[in-house]
């Protein structure tokens, strides 16, 4: 790009790691495409991308914005003054850092820092990941110039004319595993011939899900399967307490190769976030989901029902996942024909290569190909 100034790219959002990974997914393209390109993050203050974004090599602003309390309206008053606070540094970073483009990967943070930047004529580009779309990006949308997104039928939500199905972008070691599904369970010190049962409960841990797991173990051993458990951190030490007599069951409060752990599954059970299911669909995993009842607008109970829908996961609502996951892993174990039709069915809800896809968008919005 030699002879051109460099763009500058803002990316704002996060609070999950659901908006996060993909958000650093983008960036990590955007450099791929132009190592010159200047690229600074905006976040929420006391979130986790106040680490996890400097720790992958990017500086990063934070916005002392919060979620509005729908439930105790009263305590809203400092969610305003929060936000006012968060508009004003909104303002002074893009008078500093002069962004050419400012994308939104939604989360917090993303609403008051887009809203400002549309308000100053800097072009916006949304990335939503749910089949269901977060209050802030539908809010962005009117005004935004592009939006990706994961899921046909987005049209209810924002204009038609602006959506682009590109997918989640994932993170790109996931894919790059090379080892057989034998392999990968030695690797993780299981025995190659049983069946593994793959738990994925989040980095803080999911309590129902723990809890319907601990109900599952003897049907499990049963099976004579094993099982590779995520406990997240809240309930390691006990879950660990529970696993310790059981040699067929590993439980740990955090899997550090993600990669190996999915090679290695004949069957996952997990949250129903928009990242993980594009992780287990790029990979093609048969899959219980028990979608999260404490999110908002219940976007992950509509993310699992949009694959349920094509077939492509068996899902269970949080209010019966105790009494009914054991038989569903007994179900799934017991009839490999319907694991393998989950499987190829949540195969070809895959995107591949999102990243490169919206960092396409982005491009031709700042090089003036994507008007509307």
């Amino acid at each position: 790009m030699s002879g051109k100034k460099s763009y500058h790219i803002l990316v704002s959002g996060g609070g999950t790691g659901g908006h996060i990974f993909p958000a650093l997914s983008i960036a990590n393209a955007l450099r791929r495409r132009d190592p010159e390109i200047k690229i600074l993050f905006v976040g929420a203050e006391n979130r986790m991308e106040m680490e996890r974004v400097p720790a992958a090599g990017y500086e990063i602003v934070g916005l002392p914005v919060a979620g509005f309390d729908r439930r105790r309206i009263w305590r809203n008053f400092g969610v305003l003054l929060k936000l006012f606070r968060s508009m004003r540094i909104a303002r002074g970073v893009l008078r500093d850092f002069k962004p050419d483009i400012a994308i939104g990967v939604g989360g917090y943070a993303s609403g008051p820092m887009l809203k400002e930047a549309q308000k100053k004529g800097i072009p916006t580009l949304l990335q939503e990941q749910n089949s269901y779309a977060g209050v802030t990006n539908k809010l962005l949308a009117k005004k935004a110039r592009a939006i990706c997104v994961a899921y046909d039928g987005m049209e209810r939500f924002f204009p038609a004319e602006a959506i682009s199905v590109t997918g989640n972008p994932v993170r790109k070691e996931l894919l790059s595993c090379s080892m057989t599904r034998e392999e990968a369970k030695k690797a993780l010190g299981f025995d190659e011939t049983k069946p593994l049962v793959l738990v994925v409960g989040g980095s803080l841990g999911a309590r129902t899900v723990n809890r319907s797991v601990e109900a599952s173990l003897d049907t499990i051993d049963e099976c004579g399967a094993n099982l590779l458990w995520q406990t997240g951190k809240l309930y390691a030490d006990h879950c660990a307490e529970v696993a310790k007599d059981r040699d067929n069951v590993t439980a740990t409060p955090f899997i550090a190769d993600m990669a190996v752990a999915y090679r290695a599954a004949d069957l996952v059970v997990s949250r129903a976030g928009a990242g993980t299911i594009a992780e287990l669909q790029l990979l093609g995993k048969p899959t219980i989901l028990i979608p999260s009842p404490n999110v908002a607008e219940d976007h992950q109970r509509k993310n699992a029902q949009a694959l349920v829908n094509r077939d492509a996961a068996v899902m269970i609502l949080d209010c019966d996942a105790q009494a009914s996951l054991a038989g569903e892993i007994k179900r799934l174990l017991d009839d490999s024909q319907r694991r393998d039709e989950l499987s190829a069915n949540i195969l070809r809800m895959a995107h591949r290569d999102s990243d490169e896809k919206i960092v396409e968008h982005v491009f031709r919005i700042l090089e003036g190909k994507n008007e509307r």
